[in-house]
């Protein structure tokens, strides 16, 4: 076992979960304090997203990093590690989180700021850091409890009938999925003995009895696709997403089915790498029906929310793709697809919200006036972030998409690469009708009726230009992004690095 003295910079490994908890809990005191509230917040995930930048860029030039709490060594111990593909993911979620802070200055109320918004998305960037971050599969649970926690509190911020409908749908479903995730935690752990992911490597692998270790694989499965929204179990998002808040969707459409995602990524590397051959075929299937459902599902709409559910949708399946092709380049994409997906989303459900406060300033009969005439840099935006979720070049979709087709056809499932070509045709249909009824026409496309939009401001147009740029940079220059995502990807392919961080040995 690794008992060597620690580095101050190993605490890099658990700052990034620990600070916004703490800071969360802090910022309850202050829930007399509006203003306060706010600027603490946006403080605090400035330096979160200054640990992460550290974190990844450790991660990049020296090697997997790995902190065990208290004097118990590993696999005993709580183990916080941080890979490439965990450091990636987090840097990604905690730029978003910061964006949506920003935002929210104007998006959410004094109301709702007395009803605890900022601990809540405190709480939540904490949640999401601790799972990418962590060790050891239990905490893994754990940290999806904390998430689950927060985003049921951000839902129903607002109390509305429809608010409520769409909570019970999204906390049912989820606490369904998060009950299989413990039982199969349960029957892992008596099986093999750990849920340390480096000392999995080897257990689970050498375990004798791997049919036992097939019915776990089958359930954690079952429980982590419920979360990321994948088919046949995507049916709760659509009728969740839209209905909180506007910052909130946002949140939520990024981060939250991206753990489910990340934890298929981690799992079923790990701990099922081997002997699980339903596994890949399972997940191509349900990646090609996702991603077509989700975007027949997105011309299938008339508002903008609710097409923007069904897009994320859609996303899932990409992702999914990735891993279950099996091969470097595939997971590279699909961990591209992941990132470039957290900021895309993130900034269009944003965007819909400017679209809706928007609206309420131009006549939608009796005048030739247009939202275009009246806002034409939310036009440029959403041309931009939906072209990006289309695929179509030069925008940062276009890359993880091009790969996959390619992974397909070399792997001779044209039925795959055919799903991808088609998903993206139907999203770039969606999007096209989106922006004419919207921008154009005097629909109320982007009108769900539910929550007010904010006004465009500072606050509000600038976390959606950044999220633009990043996708036009991603677009023009993916080079970076594809470093990262291959290292990503070659990490989970050996574990050999991981195990020595955590352990001091090989499996």
């Amino acid at each position: 076992m690794n008992q060597a003295a620690l580095s101050p910079v190993t605490w890099l490994a658990i700052l990034p979960a620990i600070l916004p908890l703490a800071a969360g809990a802090l910022a309850i005191a202050l829930r007399g304090r509006l203003a306060m509230q706010r600027w603490f917040a946006l403080l605090v995930l400035l330096l979160e997203l200054g640990l992460n930048i550290a974190l990844l860029v450790h991660v990049r030039d020296h090697g997997i990093m790995s902190l065990t709490m208290g004097n118990w060594l590993p696999p005993f111990g709580i183990s916080f590690t941080a890979d490439m593909l965990g450091a990636v993911l987090a840097l990604a979620a905690t730029f978003v989180s910061l964006a949506c802070c920003l935002y929210a200055f104007a998006d959410i109320d004094e109301v709702a700021t007395r009803f605890g918004f900022y601990p809540m998305l405190l709480v939540l960037v904490g949640g999401m850091n601790g799972a990418f971050l962590t060790g050891d599969i239990f905490n893994l649970y754990v940290w999806l409890e904390i998430l689950l926690i927060s985003s049921f509190g951000l839902i129903i911020l607002g109390g509305t009938r429809l608010q409520l409908d769409g909570a019970v749908k999204y906390a049912f479903l989820n606490l369904v999925a998060t009950t299989l995730f413990l039982i199969a935690t349960g029957l892992l752990y008596g099986a093999v003995g750990t849920l340390n992911f480096a000392d999995l490597v080897a257990k689970a692998a050498n375990y004798p009895h791997q049919n036992l270790l097939s019915v776990i694989a089958a359930l954690y499965l079952v429980a982590l696709a419920m979360k990321a929204a994948a088919f046949p179990l995507f049916f709760w998002l659509p009728a969740s997403y839209h209905t909180p808040k506007f910052v909130a969707s946002a949140l939520f459409a990024a981060l939250l089915t991206k753990v489910g995602v990340y934890g298929i990524y981690r799992i079923f590397t790990a701990v099922f790498a081997g002997g699980m051959g339903f596994v890949p075929l399972t997940l191509t299937w349900a990646a090609g029906l996702t991603m077509l459902l989700g975007a027949a599902g997105a011309v299938a709409q008339h508002r903008m929310r609710p097409m923007l559910g069904f897009l994320v949708v859609a996303g899932i399946g990409y992702m999914l793709l990735g891993f279950s092709l099996g091969t470097e380049n595939a997971r590279a994409a699909g961990t591209f697809y992941m990132v470039q997906s957290m900021l895309v989303m993130a900034g269009l459900y944003l965007l819909s919200g400017l679209v809706h406060g928007a609206r309420k300033t131009v006549p939608t009969s009796g005048s030739s006036a247009s939202l275009y005439d009246d806002q034409i840099a939310l036009a440029i935006l959403f041309l931009v972030l939906g072209f990006a979720v289309a695929g179509l070049p030069p925008f940062s979709g276009f890359w993880p998409k091009f790969a996959l087709v390619r992974e397909s056809l070399a792997q001779h499932l044209g039925w795959a690469a055919a799903a991808v070509l088609i998903s993206g045709f139907l999203t770039t249909i969606a999007i096209a009708r989106s922006f004419a009824a919207t921008f154009w026409g005097g629909s109320h496309l982007s009108d769900d009726g539910e929550q007010p939009g904010p006004q465009t401001s500072f606050a509000t147009l600038t976390p959606i230009l950044a999220i633009a740029a990043l996708v036009l940079v991603f677009g023009l220059l993916p080079g970076t992004l594809y470093g990262l995502a291959g290292g990503a990807a070659r990490g989970i392919a050996d574990y050999g690095p991981y195990v020595a961080a955590v352990l001091g040995a090989g499996p």
